[in-house]
């Protein structure tokens, strides 16, 4: 991405970290390759007439006499290889149950070389069971029995209302309720049910649709109960308590954020250190440094990816500091990945005097002059009216349905529970029409977390507050003040440079255009007009091939990229 990485040894450091074996990898392929075989087998006619020989000795496949039935075990395999590759402790024993079956089907039919092959993979998944240990949510199985009831009902309507539209069509009319419910279910597999029909068009659209209906019935519950666990995050009061102690203490610029509500949190051994995490597609994502004390963080660091192992999910930190990422990069043998760069000013010696912050001062002259005025105040010192008025500007000048962020933003404003926060809001005519929000950063610092302003104030009314809460901050305690997240600064800053190469202006040019929506050019050139100190953050992952899917778990974390949920249908996330 920023084209550095810290340094790493080749082996990894932290005890008890397990080197995956190549066996569910492996055994999984195999799966899909067996209900890929099925799935073109059932699915076309010349297939099943070409391949009957390898159909008939592949653990899985069905003869051609059920090719409906042959597409369901298809699916029904694909995704249970994917749950193999991902060491999935309930994958592992439906795979052994399908094999047994598969061989005891092979002996009664005295197919003695189709029953060995069985046998051979029942015995390779028996071997490897300890390879197959990752723990699997116990609310996803009754999700995916409340999706299928569900689903179930919906199929069964929308079948009969299929089969009541093609009545017409229907050799001696509408049926009994017998034939009627023996069509539906033997046509939601793939089967020939008892009614005829006048017209191949009509057999073919209740044929086509039955057993689009009950593919769907049957796998949605299937990718419920095989898919990773995501348990719902929550933070415990006493995790909120212990970590709040340790962020009053020390801690990184985002240390305080780790208070969200809607991470997890696990603790080293010794209690000294802890690292707030979230669940997102099977990525346990953590966010910034670890709190507490850097000595204890190898311990926390162990815990957390103990944690991820025994889960089957993959470990990566967003956020953390140069510090930290140097820590994650020695005791784990991951790659660090330069994301972008935080901007801090500091206080004590912030002035609007001097040339180069010329642009600024007169931007914040312009409007002072239109009638603005700002006040710096703790959380604690806000009126229940301010705070009220507040929360409802807040809402309405969002610029999206979404709330974005993740390991930047505290995700809550103007909190009883957050006193030492500190609010700046910017007045006009004594209506306020703009108001930041930042967060403690340990004993003397503050982290920007919440900027919003009405979309009809003064285009320079944000760097009115920021110049102010930096003028207020000597008197507040504070020395340091943590502003924006600049994703990718040093490419925006050195692409454009005389010498550039071109791998750099192309990756630029990239940046640019992607900044028309996410804003990155523009978050850079605001952050750079208050002189700040820039400070890196990385992207901590295990591997290459791991990137893209950390990437978008990242995304998804910060609200950048969401998906359509099945948590609706299969009883609440």
């Amino acid at each position: 991405m920023s084209g550095r990485e810290l340094s790493r040894p080749t082996t990894p450091k932290l005890p008890g970290i397990l080197t995956a074996s190549r066996a569910p990898r492996l055994l999984g392929n195999l799966t899909y390759l067996v209900g890929t075989v099925d799935l073109l087998t059932g699915l076309l006619h010349s297939w099943r007439l070409h391949l009957h020989g390898l159909t008939e000795m592949l653990p899985g496949a069905l003869s051609d006499a059920a090719a409906a039935v042959t597409v369901v075990s298809g699916i029904f395999l694909i995704v249970l290889g994917h749950s193999l590759k991902r060491r999935k402790r309930r994958a592992w024993r439906a795979a052994v149950g399908l094999l047994a079956l598969s061989v005891g089907l092979h002996v009664i039919k005295t197919e003695p070389a189709s029953a060995a092959i069985s046998l051979v993979g029942l015995g390779l998944l028996v071997r490897d069971r300890a390879q197959f240990r990752a723990l699997g949510d116990p609310t996803t199985r009754w999700r995916a029995v409340r999706a299928f009831v569900v689903l179930l009902v919906v199929s069964v309507l929308a079948g009969g209302l299929v089969v009541w539209l093609n009545r017409r069509d229907i050799v001696g009319g509408f049926p009994g309720l017998g034939a009627f419910v023996q069509e539906l279910g033997l046509g939601m597999v793939g089967a020939n049910g008892p009614l005829e029909f006048t017209q191949d068009r009509a057999s073919d659209i209740v044929g086509s649709l039955l057993l689009g209906l009950g593919l769907m019935t049957l796998l949605t519950p299937a990718y419920l109960a095989l898919r990773p666990a995501e348990p719902v995050p929550s933070l415990t009061e006493d995790d909120e308590a212990r970590i709040r102690a340790l962020v009053d203490r020390q801690g990184d610029s985002l240390a305080y954020f780790n208070t969200r509500r809607d991470k997890s949190v696990i603790w080293s051994s010794s209690g000294k250190s802890a690292i707030a995490y979230r669940v997102v597609s099977g990525v346990m994502l953590a966010s910034g440094d670890p709190v507490g004390d850097p000595e204890a963080w190898p311990g926390a660091m162990q815990a957390f990816l103990a944690e991820a192992g025994a889960h089957a999910w993959t470990p990566a930190v967003l956020g953390c500091s140069e510090h930290a990422g140097t820590v994650w990069v020695r005791e784990t043998g991951y790659t660090a990945l330069e994301l972008g760069d935080e901007a801090v000013v500091d206080a004590t010696t912030f002035t609007l005097a001097g040339r180069p912050m010329r642009n600024v001062r007169q931007m914040v002259g312009r409007v002072a002059r239109a009638g603005y005025a700002v006040d710096v105040c703790r959380v604690r010192d806000v009126t229940t009216g301010v705070r009220e008025r507040a929360m409802a500007d807040a809402a309405s000048w969002r610029s999206s349905a979404t709330e974005r962020g993740f390991s930047m933003a505290l995700g809550r404003l103007l909190d009883e529970s957050d006193p030492d926060c500190v609010f700046v809001a910017a007045r006009q005519d004594g209506v306020v029409r703009a108001f930041l929000q930042f967060v403690p950063w340990g004993p003397d610092g503050m982290s920007l977390d919440v900027m919003r302003r009405d979309s009809t104030a003064e285009a320079g009314v944000n760097e009115l507050m920021i110049t102010e809460a930096l003028a207020a901050a000597p008197g507040l305690g504070v020395q340091r003040v943590s502003l924006n997240f600049a994703a990718f600064r040093s490419v925006l800053e050195r692409g454009g440079k005389l010498g550039a190469g071109p791998v750099l202006r192309s990756w630029r040019r990239v940046l640019l255009f992607a900044s028309r929506w996410l804003q990155i050019e523009s978050l850079y050139r605001f952050n750079a007009k208050f002189q700040p100190q820039w400070q890196p953050r990385f992207l901590v992952y295990p591997s290459g091939s791991d990137l893209p899917r950390v990437g978008l778990a990242a995304l998804e974390a910060e609200a950048f990229l969401t998906w359509p949920t099945l948590g609706r249908l299969g009883g609440g996330a």
